[in-house]
């Protein structure tokens, strides 16, 4: 079960990421622009997610996804560590929402990171 030094590891690894308190938590950002929180306590992680995949996320695995109410009208989605898999569900979960964030310049120098690997 991953944790929140994983988080941490795994988000720092990606290009050009640096890590910021904001709200009294450590945010994870792409230059400049924040991809991943780690709130209440460090036992979740808030990451970008569109709107309409974050529902049906939520409605398949219901323990592992939920909607910060205060987050409800943003593209974000939360997780709970405790249920994720191990660290590379979680290294693919971050490097998604690392996509999502990250300059088109960046997203172009790392074409497979946060992309689904094809057969």
């Amino acid at each position: 079960m991953p944790d929140a030094e994983d988080v941490r590891r795994l988000a720092l690894a990606l290009p050009d990421t640096t890590e910021k308190t904001a709200w009294n938590m450590p945010t994870f950002r792409v230059a400049g622009k924040m991809f991943a929180t780690l709130p209440e306590e460090e036992t979740s992680i808030a990451v970008r997610c569109p709107k309409e995949e974050r529902d049906e996320l939520v409605l398949a695995e219901p323990d592992k996804f939920w909607v910060a109410h205060h987050e409800a009208g943003f593209a974000w989605i939360r997780v709970r560590l405790k249920a994720l898999e191990d660290d590379g569900e979680l290294d693919d979960i971050l490097a998604d929402s690392w996509r999502q964030a990250a300059p088109t310049r960046l997203c172009d120098e790392h074409p497979d990171l946060g992309r689904p690997l094809t057969d």
